[in-house]
């Protein structure tokens, strides 16, 4: 889980907004949170930081690569810890959900492509859109916890 330490690293000071964001994002179920999903976590734990406060440190998170920050189709900004292991999303269109994934089959035939074009591939982003199957089947978000 991710502590001062972490913070210290990054070039940021350790403060309590800092540290409580933090501990927000690192023990969620959710994986990927927006600001106001942040914020309404802390309000449920009565921790007093503004709105505007929490987006100020995940853009500082941002900077200092503690934090990845997603903008899927739909307009709103989504943030990740950022543990090192690369990764993919399926973004569910009717809950909004994202699901993560890997595939090295994927992974390769990527590179493949890249190499093959001569072009040198640093970095990639893979977002499937689709529907869930909790969606499909049952009306209900599959990560939801009534399912």
């Amino acid at each position: 889980m991710p502590n001062t330490k972490n913070l210290k690293q990054a070039g940021l000071k350790t403060t309590q907004p800092r540290l409580k964001v933090l501990n927000v994002l690192a023990t969620s179920e959710i994986h990927h949170m927006t600001a106001e999903d942040v914020y309404k976590r802390l309000l449920e734990t009565e921790q007093e930081i503004g709105l505007a406060t929490v987006y100020r440190i995940l853009t500082q998170f941002e900077t200092a690569g503690l934090v990845i920050r997603h903008n899927f189709e739909g307009g709103r900004a989504l943030y990740e810890l950022d543990n090192g292991a690369h990764h993919d999303h399926m973004v569910c269109v009717e809950c909004g959900k994202v699901f993560e994934f890997f595939d090295r089959t994927i992974e390769q035939r990527q590179r493949n492509v890249a190499a093959k074009a001569g072009f040198s591939m640093e970095d990639h982003s893979l977002s499937l859109y689709g529907v869930c199957n909790g969606m499909k089947e049952s009306g209900r978000c599959s990560m939801s916890k009534s399912n």
